[in-house]
């Protein structure tokens, strides 16, 4: 299956594409986006892996499902667009950070800046129903990013 991603990382990931629940796990999230609001658009749902080429990624950062709320996701995990308010989650990380290192909590719950120090945030699961937490696990998405 020719699935649009950063290249370095098609290299390492060509073979799950290739594989039968993969296939599943498309016609199952463009069936999700035919019949209901899924999170985020389609183009970024590859986002991290398309700003973090395989070679740069020097830290994993793991989460389950993407934020369910409209404007808050877009395809790096734990993160939001410029201007949207800090999630809870998100927030308890820069008060560790703070607490720990005693950098100040900032002001910006966009984390792209680490994205492009080599952090890789990275959800179990890539999408979502909007305003459906965990509407999108045990669907394929967990085989594919264990991988």
């Amino acid at each position: 299956m020719n699935v649009r991603i950063e290249e370095s990382w098609r290299k390492w990931l060509q073979d799950e594409f290739d594989k039968p629940y993969f296939e599943r796990l498309v016609s199952f999230v463009r069936s999700e986006y035919g019949r209901a609001h899924v999170l985020p658009p389609g183009h970024l749902i590859f986002h991290v892996f398309d700003a973090c080429p395989f070679e740069s990624v020097r830290v994993v950062i793991l989460g389950q499902d993407p934020y369910p709320n409209p404007g808050q996701y877009y395809g790096v995990c734990f993160s939001v667009p410029e201007g949207v308010a800090i999630p809870g989650s998100l927030f308890n990380m820069f008060k560790e950070i703070h607490d720990d290192l005693g950098k100040p909590i900032p002001a910006s719950g966009n984390l792209d800046r680490w994205v492009r120090q080599g952090v890789f945030p990275l959800n179990s699961v890539l999408t979502v129903r909007a305003h459906e937490t965990g509407s999108h696990r045990n669907m394929g998405w967990e085989v594919f990013t264990d991988a």
